[in-house]
């Protein structure tokens, strides 16, 4: 066959199916280089092996992925989970007032119980006979571990037991344990057991949630299946913070356990929403706690009626003063730190916030309750609804160069009405903002605006900008009589004599 002739019908094809992605593989060299040169003058794209041509294609398609991934609206979860950072706190600074680098288990699973992480009890003892008596008052089989800060994986020194049951069986076992552990590791300092009831879940899987420190990347955190063969399995995946329900499911998708987690023939699945909660909750603990560079909940049981943290370990650091566990990682976190309550003198109460990606299905919703002039005054043109592609890029930002703060009621992002948003965009050189605003009629006349933009000008002035500005219609009185009030000056476009430019020197 000629490759010339082929590659003529091809050309005559893929002008009739423009829209089709076509990438050809004419092999032969000097054979077919006129066949090369037909697919250049129809750029056609052409590649020496039939494998350089189907990896271009998966370059494509990944491509594709990635940014439709990227405008996906993260579903809001089900319920707000409680921090209690105080008390985290309090546990990791008793740790480095003594200068140690790992916590025990019972300190760790504090700091979980602070993030709402469900953990089994725990109890101390000092000695073989309190480690039987805390069994005994529990009641029912329990499982003893050693507790000691040199040894971080108990089971390979001989230090846990299962399924003890009864007095004699624990303060024996717990006799046999510091032998063993004494021969295996002599360095290290025996301070007790601990001693937790023994949790029967028939089904459930082992996981592993862990975070660890990459010198380019910060703080990273890993999933997959865990127990005591993590590492022969290696089925694990690692995706960097901060999270939200969409790419706690994305980083739980990419491994083999993930098929078993969902349940096959007449196994349950289990509670994925609650297993991605859990990773939303070791996000948020990189962000709160700087001192904390390393964690390991293994195993982390998950059936139908949710997750259960049997052990854990996390090592800690003294921070300099000033740090926080937002610079650090390589995505900027949610600037909780900006929220603040506005409390009108007829009682109704607003949350100002910045906004999240989860935001987007109430801040088209809102868009469709501004009036034609309200929208007219904020986009200068007539908009009849807000595309999806438009209401992502206005909700998924990057919190550094560019923020905004929404009005809404205090409760779930996306499931919350939004009834205005204030905006600023820095330039590269972090000197100037443009700034713009908009809230719904019914609202306005409260001082709402006077809430919102000295919020928006704050921030401006922690990213030490210069200047704030931004463009007012000439016939929007309200918006150019809050500017003046803030210390605005104005100047009229030379251009365009309907727009009025404000500035405000910082």
């Amino acid at each position: 066959t000629s490759s010339m002739e082929a590659a003529e019908v091809l050309v005559e094809a893929a002008e009739e199916n423009k829209s089709k992605n076509l990438i050809t593989s004419w092999v032969g060299n000097q054979t077919v280089e006129a066949a090369w040169d037909l697919f250049a003058r129809h750029q056609i794209p052409s590649y020496d092996t039939p494998e350089q041509a189907v990896r271009a294609f998966t370059y494509r398609a990944n491509y594709q992925r990635a940014q439709r991934q990227l405008s996906e609206t993260p579903a809001s979860i089900r319920k707000e989970f409680s921090t209690d950072e105080a008390s985290a706190r309090t546990v990791i600074q008793a740790a480095l007032n003594e200068q140690r680098q790992w916590l025990s288990e019972a300190e760790a699973k504090a700091v979980l119980a602070a993030y709402d992480i469900p953990v089994v009890s725990t109890q101390i003892a000092n000695s073989a006979e309190e480690a039987a008596t805390r069994a005994t008052e529990m009641g029912g089989p329990v499982a003893l571990k050693v507790l000691s800060p040199q040894i971080t994986h108990k089971s390979d020194v001989g230090g846990v037991a299962l399924d003890l049951d009864g007095y004699d069986a624990v303060k024996s076992e717990a006799e046999a344990m510091i032998e063993r552990v004494v021969k295996n590791r002599p360095d290290a300092t025996l301070e007790g057991f601990t001693v937790q009831p023994m949790i029967n879940r028939p089904g459930a899987r082992e996981l592993i949630v862990g975070v660890s420190e990459d010198h380019q990347f910060g703080p990273v955190i890993l999933f997959g299946q865990g127990g005591t063969a993590v590492e022969v399995l290696q089925d694990t995946a690692i995706t960097l913070p901060p999270l939200n329900m969409k790419l706690a499911h994305e980083v739980m998708e990419r491994t083999r356990i993930i098929k078993l987690l969902k349940g096959y023939r007449d196994r349950p699945a289990a509670d994925l929403e609650a297993i991605a909660l859990t990773l939303m909750k070791i996000s948020q603990m990189l962000v709160d706690l700087p001192e904390m560079v390393e964690l390991d909940i293994n195993p982390l049981l998950a059936d139908e009626r949710g997750v259960m943290a049997l052990d854990a370990r996390i090592k800690v650091r003294d921070c300099p003063v000033g740090c926080s566990g937002e610079h650090r990682l390589a995505i900027r976190p949610y600037p909780k730190a900006l929220e603040q309550e506005i409390s009108l003198d007829d009682g109704r109460s607003f949350l100002l916030r910045p906004i999240k990606p989860e935001d987007e299905p109430a801040l088209k919703e809102g868009f469709n309750k501004y009036t034609e002039e309200e929208k007219r005054m904020r986009f200068f043109v007539p908009m009849k609804t807000l595309s999806h592609v438009a209401a992502a890029r206005f909700t998924q930002i990057d919190y550094d160069r560019e923020v905004a703060l929404v009005l809404t009621q205090p409760g779930i992002p996306g499931q919350t009405p939004i009834f205005g948003t204030v905006r600023l965009n820095c330039d590269p050189d972090n000197t100037r903002g443009e700034f713009a605003i908009i809230l719904q009629g019914e609202y306005g006349g409260f001082g709402l605006g006077t809430r919102m933009m000295p919020a928006i000008i704050d921030y401006g002035r922690s990213r030490r900008l210069q200047e704030i500005f931004g463009d007012v219609l000439r016939e929007n009185n309200h918006m150019l009589h809050l500017c003046r009030r803030l210390g605005f000056d104005e100047r009229m476009d030379t251009e365009d004599p309907s727009v009025i430019h404000v500035r405000l020197e910082l």
